[in-house]
């Protein structure tokens, strides 16, 4: 089923933050639970990871209202990310169909621009990234086949 949800970016301190809004919104982390880094295989090309790192959260979600759910995960600039207040906000979109995906894609990303192209990813989804012509961040994740 189609969704919205809310990403948020933090340096290495996701855990701490949800399990935060855990505690105020009384609710369980949904999904798989909390996928770690150290999970995961490196995609091809990607350094290997800091054995630091590897026990950061790579995707975590947590319904929060009228069914909002917020999700998350560590950006460390170990990994080249530079997380600041204002870039650490992403709106997600999780259409029904790689048609769904691709039309709201090129139209968010008209005028502005692609961070990540449309592609099949190791978890199983269709995902890219784009910021529109407005500055607002998009993440785009589809399952369906």
């Amino acid at each position: 089923m189609a969704r919205t949800s809310t990403y948020l970016n933090f340096s290495r301190n996701t855990e701490e933050a949800f399990n935060f809004y855990k505690s105020i919104f009384g609710s369980d982390f949904s999904g798989n639970g909390v996928a770690r880094f150290g999970d995961f295989p490196p995609p091809p090309g990607a350094p290997q990871l800091e054995e630091e790192d590897k026990n950061l959260i790579m995707h975590i979600e947590l319904p929060i209202l009228g069914g909002h759910v917020i999700m998350g995960t560590d950006a460390p600039e170990s990994m080249g990310f530079k997380v600041n207040k204002g870039n650490n906000v992403h709106i997600m979109l999780e259409p029904d169909s790689k048609a769904d995906i691709k039309k709201l894609f090129d139209a968010l990303s008209a005028g502005g621009t692609v961070t990540m192209e449309l592609q099949d990813m190791f978890w199983g989804a269709y995902y890219g990234t784009c910021t529109d012509k407005f500055g607002i961040q998009w993440m785009f994740n589809c399952t369906a086949k």
